[in-house]
């Protein structure tokens, strides 16, 4: 945690999710009703916390060059709070939400910096991810610039923990490591097949985990409040509140210390990947950042995945549809969701760091028609 602490100049929180670090965030700094404007492309459990903290999630048009938030099509007047996204680690326009309760998610964004200054440090709170960029496989940081904050937002965080399992983290940090080591040693197909086997993978309508609408309105009736939606922010991590051990501890300290480190690597495969005709047009405002994903938009994106995989290389972090077709119900639509419906349907993020490995199958892939 030292290490995002130096590097934000600000306190930092330990807790066992991002997700948990978001709710507490949106918690401390916004009031239930309140309209928060937000980006339609983000994890199912983004939206669940949302709706778990009472706010009205008021979705943005998103611009079609890297997929974030619009804000030249956004009123703000409309809106009390903001809460960006930092898709694959392209930044958000996050100097234009100034005079907004601004929370930035940045768990694709560890490495991102906006004119010199790193992403979690423009907003009220920056949310960190220790599974994304350090691949610890679990783990978040809260870094707020208050200590008073600080202290209240550790008060509460204790308050909605649950007790740690041993054994269970033991499990989780092994499978971390053995996740790393298939990474390595190109053994990504082997280990896809074994968790499909086993059903380690969890059940999923298309990219989306499944909604069950009466009862969402159900649970929702409670807010604001976490417990009762834990069916839904949970997701594919089940003890999203559990109480982390020195296990866990030291394995996240041991996996972010990695981070600096693999920067390198990280800005040479967003330079090569940057030369494909597929690339999303923002990555070439941003070739200095070590980003977490490089977007590229693709015609027939399936084909692709399979096609990747069939050379070791995993993909993730898709999210489709948009939060507008997927929760209708329960937001505020965007007055233009074309571009967000095509990013969901198209885009491909790649790992720069296996960039080289995935170039046979990329060089090959044609741009949505």
């Amino acid at each position: 945690m030292r290490l995002l602490a130096e590097r934000t100049g600000r306190h930092c929180l330990l807790l066992p999710s991002n997700r948990l670090g978001l709710y507490l965030a949106l918690r401390h700094w916004t009031t239930p009703g309140q309209r928060l404007l937000m980006s339609p492309i983000s994890a199912d459990e983004i939206l669940f916390l949302v709706l778990a903290a009472g706010l009205r999630p008021v979705i943005a048009p998103v611009s079609p060059r890297d997929g974030n938030i619009d804000a030249s099509r956004v009123d703000l007047s409309e809106v009390d709070a903001v809460l960006t996204t930092n898709l694959y680690g392209l930044p958000d326009q996050v100097t234009t939400f100034s005079g907004k309760i601004l929370i930035e998610d940045v768990a694709h964004a560890m490495e991102t910096t906006v004119d010199g200054r790193p992403l979690g440090t423009f907003g009220q709170a920056g949310v960190f991810s220790l599974s994304k960029h350090p691949g610890a496989g679990s783990g978040g940081v809260l870094a707020v610039p208050d200590l008073a904050d600080l202290r209240a937002l550790e008060r509460e965080r204790d308050r909605l923990l649950e007790p740690g399992n041993l054994r269970a983290e033991l499990f989780a940090v092994a499978t971390s490591m053995a996740r790393q080591a298939a990474l390595r040693l190109d053994l990504v197909r082997p280990a896809l097949r074994l968790m499909r086997a086993l059903g380690m993978q969890e059940e999923r309508e298309g990219y989306r985990i499944a909604l069950n609408a009466d009862a969402l309105e159900l649970a929702l009736k409670q807010a604001p409040a976490l417990p009762p939606l834990d069916a839904w922010v949970r997701a594919d991590l089940h003890d999203y509140r559990a109480r982390r051990g020195r296990v866990a501890r030291w394995y996240q300290g041991r996996r972010l210390a990695k981070v600096p480190a693999d920067r390198a690597r990280r800005l040479a495969g967003v330079r090569l990947l940057a030369g494909l005709p597929t690339v999303a047009g923002a990555v070439h405002d941003h070739l200095d950042q070590p980003l977490f994903r490089v977007p590229l938009l693709v015609d027939d994106r399936d084909a692709a995945i399979a096609a990747l995989e069939s050379r070791g290389v995993a993909t993730g972090y898709l999210y489709d549809p948009p939060y507008d077709d997927y929760a209708s119900a329960f937001v505020v639509a965007s007055p233009d969701p074309g571009p967000a419906r095509h990013w969901c349907r198209h885009v491909l993020p790649v790992d720069p760091g296996y960039a080289r490995r995935a170039l046979p199958v990329l060089r090959t892939l044609r741009p949505p028609s």
